[in-house]
């Protein structure tokens, strides 16, 4: 089982630095952060933005594979931000994860003066999204007439150093999105809020992959657990999960701190899972 470490860019630079020093040197699969704008309990909590944050720790991460768990689609628009992908993919030497959802935090939408559609709405955004991304990545002109998003003749060159593109994550559970992270996901992540009903929703993604003729075991099973190190019972609780979910079939589980970790914990959640 494949096992990473997550922490939100909501801390000082210095402590984010350390963070991911630490996941490289233990051997995590992958180091992640996430993408919003201000603290989502606390909208006066310091926020460093996602992506330009992200290609700092693809300096700083030299072994890890690096990325955003998840960017969400009504922030950036796609064409933009697959040139961001392939500046980080480049940077990082060819280590990106691309992750990217409907998004959800409606009150930073309204702050910001994004707009926030329906939710079916954000996932027709959101396929149309990998399409531009992905016609962008592989053709040296790419043009596409959607609902949201529109290319003509357009072009993204130098090409991403993975070819033919970096693997894309995509999260959710409903069954619009599941028939979405078919047809383009290389990896499926799973809110481990949800506790045993990942089993239930990775038999759902199977059948979505057969409506798209799509071979579900191309699709990385991944769950993500939140880690608070400061509460009461953690991370002993989410410790006791790990065996429920490698019986149910994931594969890769990223522990996602919402304080920062020491180094000894980080160690201890990394040989949990191992």
């Amino acid at each position: 089982m494949l096992v990473s470490a997550k922490l939100a860019p909501t801390f000082a630079y210095a402590e984010l630095e350390r963070f991911w020093r630490d996941a490289d040197d233990i051997g995590f699969h992958a180091v992640w952060n996430y993408d919003h704008f201000y603290g989502l309990g606390d909208l006066a909590q310091e926020t460093l933005e996602g992506w330009t944050s992200l290609a700092a720790m693809a300096t700083v991460v030299k072994r890890a594979r690096v990325g955003i768990m998840v960017t969400g689609v009504t922030y950036r628009n796609p064409a933009l931000l697959a040139n961001m992908a392939v500046t980080v993919d480049h940077i990082s030497g060819g280590r990106l994860e691309f992750g990217l959802g409907a998004a959800w935090h409606e009150p930073e939408h309204k702050a910001y003066g994004f707009d926030f559609p329906s939710g079916a709405t954000r996932v027709e955004m959101l396929d149309e999204a990998l399409q531009v991304c992905k016609l962008l990545w592989t053709q040296e002109e790419a043009t596409f007439a959607g609902t949201h998003f529109r290319l003509e003749g357009a072009v993204c060159n130098p090409k991403p150093v993975q070819r033919p593109h970096p693997p894309i994550v995509v999260g959710g559970v409903k069954p619009k999105i599941l028939r979405v992270i078919a047809r383009h996901a290389t990896e499926w992540n799973f809110p481990a809020v949800m506790g045993v009903e990942f089993e239930k929703a990775s038999a759902a993604l199977d059948e979505a992959c057969a409506e798209v003729g799509r071979d579900p075991s191309e699709i990385r099973r991944s769950v993500q657990f939140f880690i608070h190190p400061a509460q009461e019972g953690q991370p002993e609780g989410m410790i006791e999960q790990i065996p429920v979910f490698r019986d149910a079939g994931c594969e890769h589980i990223v522990f996602s701190f919402y304080q920062p970790p020491d180094r000894g914990l980080m160690e201890k959640m990394a040989s949990a899972a191992g």
